[in-house]
C-alpha cells in the first residue's frame, strides 16, 4: 500500500500529467514519487527567467511563444553545457541510417553521449525541425515516404537502438521515450502554454526531467534514463496488480446479479446456472470487457468529447457521479439504482449507435457489445418478460473501483498496451459457474495469481478430523498444519473452520459463508494450479520480429503490398492475442512501406493514418488465432478490436480468423472423405450419404474469399450474413468428423474403436447423420475438435499450403495435467497423431508437431517453449 506522504507525491505527478496528455507511457508517477521527486511549486521566478528564452509571434488568441534559440535555452536555462552537444553530422556511421526499402536516410541534429563505463555509447537523440511545423502531421516529401517527423524521428530511435530522444520545432520540446521491443510514449511540453502562469506544474515538470542536473549529474536511480526504464517496469507490476482487481470485479459483478435476481422475486439466475452456466460465466466476463473497452478508448480521446456524452453516457462521467453518490451516502449504496442502466444504455449506443444534434456514435456492431447475445444482461428472460435489472450501484461502484483504481488513485488506460489489457482479462479465464452443495465460503490460492477455491464446509465437516486438513490440501493446495491444522481437525461447524483458515480465506471471492445454492465462479484445475501470468511485449516483439524475418527475406527487397497481404501468420493457442496483436503491428508497417513505394489503394479512407487502415487490412487478411477456450477468443477479438479501432468505423471483422476449437484433435479431408482417422485406411462407402467434403471445400473456400475481397469496405452485417453462409456449408462436414472422432474417444482399445467407427457407418448408411445425434452430443461436451483445412481453405488450397508463421506461447502440462484436464482417450489421441510421441510428454511437444506440420515450405515458428522441450521424454516426442 502507498502511505500519505507517497499519495500526495503521486497525485502532484498525476496532476501536470494530466495537463500535458502523455500518448503511452514515459514516466510513472509511482516512480517518481518513490524517488522523491515532484515539481517545484514555487516556480514564479523560474519562469520569468525561461521568458527570457522566448518570443511572441502573432498577436491575441493567435499568439504563440517560441524559443529563440533551442540550444540557448537548454544551455541558459537547464543548466546543460555547449559539449553535451554533439553534432550527429561527426558520427554518421553510427547515427544516420538508410532505410533501403524506402530510398530514405535518416539523421538527428544532436545526439548525447551516456557516461564512461555505460553499456552504450549514446544515451539521446535531439532532432531540430524547422520552427513552427506540425510534427505529427503529413509533411509533403521529396522522399514519397508520408510519415509524419515524429513517426521519422521514431523510427530513427529505433534504427540506431537509442531509447530517449527529443524532438522539437521551436515552439514546443517532445520527450520521446522508445525503449527495443515496447510501444513508445511521448510527452510534449508547449512553450506558449508553459508561459503562462496556469502552466507554471508543466513548465517546472519541463525542468525536473530535462535540466542538465537530471540528464548528467543526479545520482544514477534519479537520472532520467533509469527513471524512464524504472517506469516501464512498474507498469508490468501494474498489470500484476490490476489483473487480481479485476478477478475481484467479476466476482462483485455475480453477487450483484445474484442481489437482482432477489429482488425481482425469481430464481432465474440459478436457473441459468444449472441449464446453462457458460452463458452466465461468459455474460459477465463480457460485461467486464465492455468496460475496459470504454475506459480505454475514453482515456485515449477515441470516444465523442460531446458535453452530453461526458456527463450522461462516459464511464468517467458515472464514476464521478458514483464517487459522489458513495460520499454523500455511504451506507444505502446497495439501496440504490439506476448505475446498471446507465450502462446498457452506453453498450447499446456503441453497437447500435445513433446520436442527437452534435452528438453522432458511429454503430460499432461485432459480437462484444451485441445487446442479443447474452439477454440475462438486459434483463430478458425466457417467458418473454424484460426488466432491467435491479444491479445495486454499489455493485457497479465496486467494479468500477477496482477496474479504474489502484493504491487509491486513478488508473490511466492510455498507459497501458493492449497486450498488458488482454493479459490482465487471462486472469478471469478458467472458471466454470456451479451452485454451491452446502454452506460454503472461499479459499485463495498460495499463488499469487492463483485463484480462490470455493469449499463445502458442511462437506468438509463430514470428514474425519485427522483428514481434514489433506481434504483441504487436494481441494485448494493450502496447508494448514500447528494450531490452525489442530483447530480445523476439532471444528464443529462452518465458523469453527473459517476461524481455522483466518487469513486464507478470500474476501474477495466470498464476504461471508455462502448458503446452498448461491451461484459461484469455481476455477478449474488447470487454472487452479498455474494462475495467470503476463506476457510483456519484450518477449513477443523479438520472437515474432525473428520469425517473420525470414519469411520476409523470400520476398523482394521491395515487396508489393498485395503479397505482404498474402501471409498468413497463425497463432494455435491465441490466448488474449498478444502475438497476433505484435504480428499486426510489425506486418502493418511493413505494408505502410510498401505503399509509400509503390502507390496507396485507391480505396483508401481518409481522416484514418495510415498505420491505423494496415493494420485493419492485416488483422482482416493475414492473421489466424485458435484456442480451446471460447472466451479467450473474444478476449483476442477485443485486443485486436483496440489495436484497429478506428474513430470513425465499425469494428474490424476479425471473426472468420479467430476460432474456437482444440488444436491437437481434428481430421484433415482425406480422413473425413475415408471415414477413418487414418487417412490411409481404405476408403468407407456410406452409399446416398456419402458427403463430398471437395464439394463444400469448394463453397466455403469461395465464400471465404468474398470477406478477404470486400474486407474494410463491407458492413458487419453483409460480412456477417457471408460468415453464417461458410458455417452452413461446415456443419455437414464437421458433423461427419465429430462422429468418426467419436468412434475414437469412446472406446479405450483399437480393435473397440475400429468396431464402433464401423457401427455409426452402418447407422448413416441405413438412417441417415441424424441417428447418431445423442451419442455425437456427449462428444461435442468433451472434445471440441478444429478442422484446419475445412476452417481455413484460403491457407490450405494454396499451392504450397500452410501458414508463413506460427508464433505463440502453447500450454505446457505434464501427463497428469492433460489426463485430468481432457477427455479419456486424449493422450491416446495425441500418440495417434503424433507418431514415436511418448505418453509422458509435456503437452507443448505435441504443439510443436502440430505448428510443424501446418508449416508451409520455408515457413517459420517462433514458439515459446519449456526447458522439458530438450530433456528426455519430451524431446523424444
Amino acid at each position: 500500500m502507498v502511505d500519505r506522504s507517497s499519495r500526495s507525491l503521486i497525485y502532484q505527478n498525476q496532476e501536470w500529467l494530466g495537463f500535458v496528455q502523455p500518448v503511452g507511457l514515459v514516466v510513472a508517477p509511482a516512480v517518481l514519487a518513490r524517488e522523491q521527486l515532484t515539481p517545484d511549486r514555487n516556480f514564479a521566478q523560474r519562469q520569468r527567467d525561461f521568458r527570457e528564452f522566448i518570443e511572441e509571434l502573432g498577436e491575441g488568441l493567435a499568439a504563440r511563444q517560441r524559443a529563440r534559440d533551442l540550444k540557448e535555452l537548454f544551455v541558459g536555462w537547464l543548466d546543460w553545457e555547449d559539449e553535451d552537444f554533439v553534432d550527429a553530422d561527426a558520427h554518421r556511421d553510427e547515427l544516420e541510417k538508410s532505410i533501403l526499402e524506402l530510398n530514405v536516410v535518416l539523421s538527428a541534429t544532436w545526439a548525447v553521449r551516456n557516461p564512461p563505463g555505460s553499456e552504450s555509447k549514446w544515451m539521446m537523440l535531439i532532432q531540430k525541425e524547422e520552427p513552427g511545423v506540425d510534427l505529427d502531421g503529413t509533411p509533403e516529401s521529396s522522399d514519397g515516404w508520408s510519415a509524419s517527423r515524429h513517426e521519422r524521428f521514431e523510427r530513427l530511435l529505433r534504427e540506431t537502438e537509442i531509447p530517449i530522444g527529443i524532438l522539437s520545432n521551436d515552439e514546443c520540446v517532445r520527450l520521446v521515450y522508445a525503449p527495443q521491443g515496447e510501444s513508445s510514449g511521448h510527452i510534449t511540453f508547449d512553450f506558449t502554454e508553459m508561459a503562462q502562469t496556469a502552466g507554471r506544474p508543466i513548465l517546472a515538470a519541463f525542468e525536473m526531467l530535462l535540466s542538465g542536473y537530471r540528464v548528467f549529474v543526479a545520482p544514477d536511480a534519479r537520472k532520467l534514463p533509469l527513471l524512464l526504464q524504472r517506469s516501464r517496469e512498474a507498469q508490468a507490476e501494474v498489470s500484476t496488480r490490476l489483473s487480481q482487481q479485476v478477478l475481484a470485479a467479476l466476482y462483485e459483478l455475480l453477487r450483484g446479479f445474484v442481489s437482482a435476481d432477489a429482488r425481482s422475486g425469481g430464481n432465474d439466475l440459478a436457473e441459468l446456472a444449472r441449464r446453462d452456466p457458460d452463458n452466465l460465466y461468459g455474460g459477465l466476463i463480457t460485461a467486464l470487457m465492455r468496460m475496459v473497452f470504454v475506459l480505454y478508448t475514453e482515456d485515449r480521446g477515441m470516444m465523442s468529447d460531446h458535453p452530453v456524452y461526458q456527463q450522461h453516457y462516459s464511464l468517467g462521467g458515472l464514476f464521478s457521479r458514483l464517487r459522489s453518490d458513495a460520499a454523500a451516502w455511504p451506507d444505502t449504496m446497495d439501496q440504490r439504482f439506476g448505475a446498471w442502466a446507465q450502462l446498457l444504455s452506453l453498450f447499446r449506443l456503441i453497437h447500435g449507435g445513433g446520436g442527437h444534434a452534435g452528438l453522432r456514435f458511429v454503430a460499432r456492431r461485432g459480437g462484444l457489445f451485441d445487446p442479443e447475445r447474452f439477454p440475462f444482461l438486459e434483463g430478458k428472460r425466457q417467458t418473454g418478460e424484460e426488466q432491467i435489472p435491479m444491479v445495486p450501484d454499489s455493485t457497479v461502484w465496486n467494479v468500477l473501483q477496482n477496474l479504474m483504481m489502484l493504491d487509491g488513485e486513478r488508473l490511466s488506460y492510455r498507459t497501458l498496451d493492449v497486450e498488458q489489457i488482454g493479459s490482465v482479462y487471462e486472469a478471469i479465464m478458467g472458471f466454470r459457474v456451479e451452485l454451491t452443495t452446502g454452506r460454503s465460503i472461499g479459499v485463495r490460492s498460495p499463488k499469487r495469481t492463483g485463484a480462490a477455491v470455493i469449499v463445502d464446509l458442511d462437506a468438509l465437516l463430514e470428514v474425519s478430523g485427522s483428514s481434514r486438513a489433506k481434504a483441504l490440501r487436494d481441494l485448494t493446495d493450502q496447508s494448514l498444519t500447528g494450531q490452525a491444522g489442530k483447530a480445523l481437525s476439532e471444528a464443529t461447524d462452518p465458523s469453527d473452520i473459517v476461524a481455522a483458515l483466518d487469513r486464507k480465506v478470500d474476501r474477495d471471492a466470498a464476504p461471508d459463508i455462502l448458503p446452498e445454492g448461491m451461484p459461484v465462479l469455481q476455477p478449474t484445475d488447470e487454472r487452479r494450479r498455474t494462475g495467470s501470468h503476463y506476457t510483456p511485449r519484450s518477449l513477443t516483439q523479438p520472437i515474432v520480429s525473428e520469425a517473420l524475418r525470414p519469411v520476409l527475406e523470400n520476398l523482394d527487397d521491395n515487396p508489393r503490398p498485395e503479397e505482404i497481404l498474402e501471409l498468413k501468420v497463425l497463432d494455435p493457442a491465441t490466448g488474449s492475442g498478444a502475438f497476433l496483436v505484435e504480428a499486426c503491428r510489425q506486418l502493418a508497417a511493413r505494408l505502410v512501406d510498401a505503399w509509400n513505394i509503390h502507390g496507396k489503394p485507391a480505396d483508401m479512407h481518409t481522416g484514418d493514418d495510415e498505420l491505423t487502415q494496415a493494420m485493419r487490412l492485416v488483422a482482416q487478411r493475414c492473421l489466424f488465432g485458435v484456442d480451446k477456450n471460447s472466451m479467450a477468443i473474444d478476449l483476442a477479438r477485443l485486443s485486436l478490436w483496440l489495436a484497429t479501432f478506428a474513430k470513425d468505423h465499425e469494428f474490424t471483422f476479425i471473426d472468420h480468423a479467430l476460432r474456437h476449437g482444440d488444436s491437437l484433435v481434428g481430421l484433415n479431408p482425406v480422413q473425413i472423405e475415408k471415414f477413418h482417422w487414418k487417412g490411409d485406411a481404405g476408403a468407407l462407402q456410406l452409399g446416398a450419404e456419402t458427403v463430398s467434403v471437395r464439394k463444400h471445400l469448394q463453397k466455403i473456400a469461395k465464400l471465404r474469399q468474398r470477406i478477404r475481397v470486400r474486407g474494410d469496405s463491407a458492413s458487419e452485417q453483409e460480412l456477417r450474413a457471408i460468415l453464417d453462409a461458410v458455417e452452413r456449408e461446415l456443419a455437414v462436414v464437421r458433423k461427419v468428423g465429430d462422429i468418426i472422432l467419436s468412434a475414437y474417444f469412446e472406446k479405450s482399445k483399437p480393435r473397440e474403436r475400429e468396431q464402433r467407427r464401423q457401427e455409426y457407418a452402418d447407422l448413416i448408411i441405413r438412417g441417415g447423420l441424424d441417428d447418431i445425434n445423442p451419442s455425437l452430443h456427449e462428444f461435442q461436451r468433451t472434445v471440441e475438435p478444429f478442422y484446419w483445412e475445412l476452417e481455413f481453405p484460403e491457407v490450405f488450397g494454396r499451392r504450397n499450403p500452410g501458414f508463413d508463421v506460427i508464433v505463440g506461447n502453447p500450454p505446457f502440462a505434464g501427463k497428469n495435467s492433460v489426463s485430468n484436464s481432457n477427455a479419456d482417450g486424449y493422450l491416446d489421441w495425441l500418440k495417434e497423431m503424433h507418431q514415436e510421441s511418448h505418453g509422458n510428454s509435456d503437452l507443448v511437444a505435441h504443439f510443436f508437431r502440430r505448428a510443424f506440420n501446418l508449416l508451409r515450405r520455408d515457413g517459420a515458428l517462433g514458439l515459446i517453449a519449456t526447458n522439458t522441450i530438450s530433456e528426455g521424454d519430451t524431446r523424444s516426442t
